[in-house]
């Protein structure tokens, strides 16, 4: 059965090029962002490691700790990282999964059959600091992700959770947000003193509190 948005991550321990990591610990009370790649040594998968290391720095003022999993070895993944770091101008620091056995990709449903018995395809799962996960994503191995995206979403969850607003199509920081159906008017005037627009009774739109 396939983990759903609201299910808790499932925990592992597991080793990766820093050391043996215990996945709930590990994260502590940041977000993960989670993902994976069929396999060291490929083309795609090198951009995308390379892009992940080059946001580190945005990641982090999210709070936002990245994941990666390759179902290849930690001799591997060392050797690879070079490589990463070389042709992507980057340094690589964050933990890279070591998932020979496949057992982390099978509990995460990353294998998909009709793509490769043995090679991930490209997951995202985003969890919360309270293990939830939040968001997920499938790419197939032929396309990269966009971290823009990634980044986006990542946005919106926590706004979300802070304000208690939902996002609007295409959204990001800085524009009006949707005020849910399921706070009352009354409610909303202690929740959003800085006023709203109604357009229909169902939307209505604020900005995020400074």
């Amino acid at each position: 059965m396939s983990l759903r948005i609201g299910d808790t991550a499932p925990d592992f321990t597991v080793a990766t090029q820093k050391g043996e990591i215990s996945f709930h610990e590990w994260a502590g009370d940041s977000w993960v962002f989670f993902f994976s790649h069929p396999a060291d040594f490929t083309p795609v998968c090198t951009t995308e490691m390379g892009r992940t290391a080059q946001l580190a720095d945005k990641f982090a003022a999210r709070n936002v700790k990245p994941l990666g999993l390759s179902t290849d070895t930690v001799e591997e993944h060392v050797k690879w990282i070079e490589d990463v770091n070389d042709t992507q101008n980057t340094n690589l620091e964050f933990p890279i999964v070591a998932d020979k056995d496949l057992k982390i990709a099978q509990t995460y449903d990353m294998i998909h059959p009709d793509e490769s018995n043995t090679q991930a395809v490209r997951s995202v799962f985003i969890i919360d600091p309270n293990k939830k996960i939040r968001l997920t994503m499938t790419y197939p191995m032929s396309v990269g992700r966009n971290f823009d995206e990634i980044l986006r979403v990542i946005d919106a969850l926590q706004t979300s959770d802070a304000n208690k607003v939902a996002t609007p199509a295409d959204w990001v920081p800085g524009k009006k947000v949707i005020i849910p159906p399921s706070i009352s008017d009354e409610d909303a005037k202690s929740l959003f003193p800085q006023g709203w627009e109604t357009l229909r009774p169902y939307l209505r739109l604020t900005d995020v509190k400074a």
